[in-house]
């Protein structure tokens, strides 16, 4: 079905109605205006069109109230701001804002280890993908990371969509995933070990998986809306890889072209993502890894408003002050809040870590 034929066709919302004249005048006065009524010698249907929808009062139905969310920029000129009204007939009008406002919840901080554990739950999210969560109370709706998996690959059934966020990260672990985004070029191919930004509302889409995908997403806040953009077509016409979507850019992260350097512990060593300076110090993404066995570390805090590690290989004890140690392996993560005292202690060789920390409160 094309563009045309959706614009010529017309769904209507019925209800019923005891006062036919009062429901009438009701949506009237809220911004419907009438497009047909019948009979003319004893009217019983009247249909209304308004706020982008058609409605059909009849005075011979019987069915409940619905309920309308009216969303409009304009709340307060409608009904003298009030924002929830109710028609002679029942029916409900919620009336909220149109565009959506992001708003990040304050953080509450914990110290929390999410181990991954055979009866872990996994549900089934957008597009059919398979999801973790790593932080279970998401620290008040602060954020979200998820573990994602795509167990069969093959084409994924995406839409072209963006979401309305603060900071979004995608780190491929296991397999590859194909994807393309607004301004950014052909699709391309993330690989284990890779990372993007997504910055805020860019145009994306992902096409297609290898078998046993997973990838590490984390989104800012919790809570956000996704939107499919039914008209863009991927990929666009131009390659535009400076063009800032809400003061962040695009950002690419390859492992085959990262440089390593001596982390902060000794006997570990970091590559950087370039994620902090794509997202003006929104946030950064490292990876760390063990270069000696058993290594351990002295005594550690961070200064971001949420810091989130997982456990990508290997195996680590988590020595926080005040808590129970924990030992960590593959699959595990863990949160910490700022100024916390901590310690990663008989790392194994092979020990390797995501770290996220988001600054922005």
């Amino acid at each position: 079905m094309n563009k045309d034929q959706h614009s010529e066709n017309q769904t209507q919302v019925l209800m019923s109605s005891q006062d036919f004249i009062a429901d009438m005048d009701f949506f009237t006065k809220i911004g419907f205006r009438l497009e047909q009524i019948f009979p003319a010698d004893d009217p019983t249907v009247a249909v209304m069109s308004g706020h982008g929808i058609y409605i059909r009062i009849d005075k011979t139905a019987e069915c409940p109230p619905p309920i309308l969310f009216l969303m409009t920029n304009e709340v307060d000129q409608i009904v003298e701001g009030r924002k929830e009204i109710t028609a002679p007939n029942g029916t409900q009008i919620k009336i909220q804002e149109k565009d959506h406002h992001l708003e990040i919840p304050k953080t509450h901080h914990k110290f929390e280890v999410r181990k991954l554990q055979d009866g872990d739950p996994w549900v089934i999210g957008r597009a059919g993908m398979l999801y973790r969560d790593l932080i279970p109370d998401r620290l008040g709706g602060s954020i979200i990371a998820s573990h994602i998996r795509i167990p069969n690959g093959g084409p994924v059934p995406d839409m072209v969509h963006y979401h309305t966020i603060g900071f979004q990260l995608i780190f491929c672990y296991k397999g590859w995933v194909k994807l393309v985004y607004e301004d950014q070029g052909p699709p391309f191919i993330l690989k284990a070990g890779d990372c993007v930004t997504q910055p805020p509302e860019i145009r994306h889409r992902v096409l297609e998986s290898s078998d046993n995908l997973e990838v590490i997403e984390i989104g800012v806040p919790a809570e956000h809306i996704t939107t499919i953009d039914h008209d863009l077509k991927l990929p666009t016409a131009k390659y535009l890889p400076n063009r800032e979507f809400q003061g962040q850019i695009f950002c690419h992260h390859l492992l085959e072209n990262a440089i390593w350097k001596p982390w902060k512990v000794t006997g570990f060593e970091y590559r950087e993502t370039g994620i902090k300076k794509a997202t003006q110090g929104v946030a950064s993404v490292q990876v760390i890894r063990n270069q000696n066995e058993h290594s351990s570390s002295e005594r550690l805090q961070h200064d971001a408003n949420i810091y989130f590690t997982f456990v990508m290989e290997g195996a680590v004890d988590l020595d926080a002050k005040g808590q129970e140690p924990k030992r960590l392996n593959r699959g595990d993560a863990f949160v910490i809040p700022p100024g916390l005292d901590y310690h990663l202690n008989n790392s194994t060789e092979d020990l390797e870590l995501l770290e996220v920390s988001i600054f922005q409160k």
